[in-house]
């Protein structure tokens, strides 16, 4: 029994005394998920074995022959014609069997000086690199899209609201500025993950680090790591770089899903703001007249998919003691979901936006509802001496007037106004439009036509 065992299963030594039963095997094998981790175990095997050639742990020889074996597994991937076994559990093991099958001894002695313990955590780090790398592209390609539409409607007013009230007039463009505020604090936040992703585990072995003269500095300078983990233990059983990222996923997440709750809205023929392409609409099976904002609509629900996966890996982790566990296989699936879920989402958000239709008739028509120019006549007063309360209070009443008469503050006469303060000139009705409200707030992050243009160069700047 136990030479069949050895010889079916070659990673496991003569400890046991039976083979694994298939039902184990498909509860504990990783390979039909963990196999897009290929392309990184690959990676950082060669440069290990460059590593243990350069010592002299392995012959020159047996590093050609790694090399050889690896360029066909590599062929043989991409052209689909890899065998991925469940009965090797993941993808390690089924590259590893692949590369002893190939080239012999050499494949067997790869493993030298390493364990799939530090392999693996190795083979994520590369492959969420990489996915970071993408999702940085895919954001600055996003803002840049909405740098254009707020170009295009620095002008553009609408109403700004707070508590979905109508509040001040605001310019469209500046709303859009609003969302790539958000995504540049997304692109830092991942970047910054990046560095804590960029160093290497591999040489920790199993959990104590090897008895073999490595050299973990040359392997990480191979593979383009900032430092090695500098504990083996931590090194083996950390994942808070995965948690890490899946934060900054999920905020990413978050603000798409803000950004498509006013798609949503906007788009409804109730509000009218924009239209979206067809593209990326859909339609009703009864209803023909119907053109339903789906991918707004399932972004928004997908940024649950994100936060569950945040709470999963935390959950995971939270009770695990040193080092290694089995329950840290656990940690791909949710994390290659949200790397899936957040590219896809991002590359269909920056062509959407480039399909967006705004109307600004009906922007401005709204602005002109809900006495947006309140504040401006209070701002008015106070620079003519009256106190800021007194202000307030003034316009307030003035504000009860129109809703009573069901006309705007623009539409009262002077001698009307100035019942509600005698500072009140005919001056005021420069005020009360709403191009001089937005064009008077003409600071660093104000709404003001000029600020948009000039906050959009800066931005295009530092996408640059």
């Amino acid at each position: 029994m136990t030479a069949q065992l050895s010889k079916k299963s070659e990673a496991w030594s003569a400890r046991f005394s039976e083979p694994v039963s298939d039902l184990v095997k498909r509860y504990t094998a990783s390979v039909l998920f963990d196999k897009r981790l290929a392309a990184a175990d690959i990676e950082g095997s060669l440069a290990h074995a460059e590593m243990l050639a350069h010592q002299g742990i392995i012959s020159a020889q047996d590093y050609a022959d790694i090399q050889r074996g690896m360029a066909q597994i590599q062929s043989e991937i991409a052209a689909g014609k890899f065998e991925w076994l469940l009965d090797l559990e993941d993808v390690h093991l089924n590259i590893e069997k692949r590369l002893t099958e190939l080239v012999g001894d050499a494949g067997k002695r790869l493993h030298t000086g390493r364990s799939r313990n530090d392999q693996v955590a190795t083979d994520i780090r590369l492959y969420m690199r990489s996915a970071i790398d993408d999702i940085l592209g895919l954001l600055r390609d996003l803002r840049l899209a909405l740098l254009d539409l707020a170009e295009q409607h620095a002008d553009t007013i609408l109403p700004g609201f707070t508590h979905m009230q109508v509040a001040q007039p605001i310019t469209f463009g500046h709303h859009m500025l609003a969302y790539v505020e958000m995504f540049n604090r997304d692109a830092e936040r991942m970047a910054d993950c990046r560095r804590r992703v960029n160093r290497l585990p591999l040489g920790a072995a199993a959990l104590a680090g090897t008895t073999f003269p490595i050299d973990r500095e040359r392997v990480a300078k191979t593979l383009g790591f900032e430092d090695v983990c500098r504990n083996s233990l931590d090194a083996v059983s950390d994942r808070d770089f995965a948690i890490e990222f899946c934060a900054a996923a999920a905020l990413v997440m978050t603000h798409i899903s803000r950004m498509s709750e006013e798609l949503v809205i906007w788009m409804s023929p109730r509000v009218g703001f924009i239209d979206i392409a067809d593209r990326f609409c859909t339609g009703s099976s009864i209803m023909p007249q119907k053109k339903n904002p789906d991918v707004p609509e399932l972004a928004r629900g997908k940024t649950g998919r994100v936060n569950g996966h945040l709470i999963g890996l935390l959950t995971l982790m939270k009770g695990q003691p040193l080092a290694y566990n089995k329950d840290n296989q656990e940690d791909k699936e949710p994390l290659f979901d949200t790397v899936d879920t957040v590219t896809d989402t991002l590359r269909i958000f920056a062509d959407m936006a480039g399909g967006i239709t705004v109307k600004p008739e009906a922007m401005r028509a709204a602005a002109l509802q809900g006495y947006a120019t309140a504040t401006d006549l209070a701002d008015y007063l106070v620079k003519k001496g009256l106190p800021f309360r007194d202000a307030h209070e003034a316009v307030a009443l003035a504000v009860r007037t129109c809703v009573d008469r069901g006309c705007d503050l623009s539409d009262l006469p002077l001698e009307e106004l100035r019942k509600f303060s005698s500072l009140i000139d005919a001056d005021v009705f420069q005020v009360l439009t709403l191009e001089g409200s937005v064009a008077a707030r003409n600071h660093i992050g104000g709404t003001a036509p000029a600020q948009v243009r000039a906050a959009i160069a800066h931005a295009r700047a530092q996408l640059s």
